[in-house]
């Protein structure tokens, strides 16, 4: 069985938890965190959810993703769901999320990483992934708009690539 912490809408621990495929209490929200990996080329790895999974079920998705559950804050959940879907290990403990986009019960807090991993040595998760491959901005809004990729917006899509090695929302000057 697993629980997740419950906030209210400012990010604040409400002290409860809920279980996992439970309705969520009303007003409450709970933290989601996902991770885009990079090839230096540009690159992002992106997984193909097991055909049986429960919702979106044989699509294609970014990196990894999933709930921080009880007693996890963000950075902890996605380095575990990286290593759990994947095999990958990174250490997030310094990192905040580049994106926290906020949903009707929660916050999506998205990560991003450059890091050359070899495919063929990850360790997929039977569960949750069915394969993963690296592919362009392009061909994911390719995979989107013919259905076989989660319908994210397009935008996002533009934002994560363009993110991938910055921080921060303003361009800054590069002093020589």
């Amino acid at each position: 069985m697993e629980l997740f912490d419950l906030y209210n809408a400012d990010r604040k621990p409400l002290g409860s938890t809920m279980i996992r495929g439970e309705n969520q209490p009303q007003g409450t929200c709970r933290i989601v965190v996902h991770c885009c990996l990079f090839s230096s080329e540009g690159k992002m790895l992106i997984q193909r959810r097991q055909d049986f999974k429960e919702g979106w079920s044989g699509m294609w998705d970014i990196t990894c993703g999933g709930s921080a559950v009880a007693g996890e804050n963000s950075d902890e959940a996605v380095e575990r769901e990286l290593f759990e879907e994947l095999g990958i290990k990174i250490d997030f403990s310094k990192s905040r999320p580049v994106l926290t986009v906020h949903f009707d019960h929660g916050f999506d807090d998205i990560y991003t990483a450059i890091n050359d991993v070899d495919i063929s040595t990850l360790t997929l998760q039977k569960e949750e992934v069915a394969e993963v491959k690296w592919a362009t901005e392009d061909e994911i809004n390719v995979m989107v708009n013919e259905g076989s990729f989660i319908p994210y917006h397009r935008n996002l899509i533009g934002l994560l690539f363009f993110m991938r090695n910055k921080r921060g929302a303003f361009a800054k000057e590069e002093k020589n």
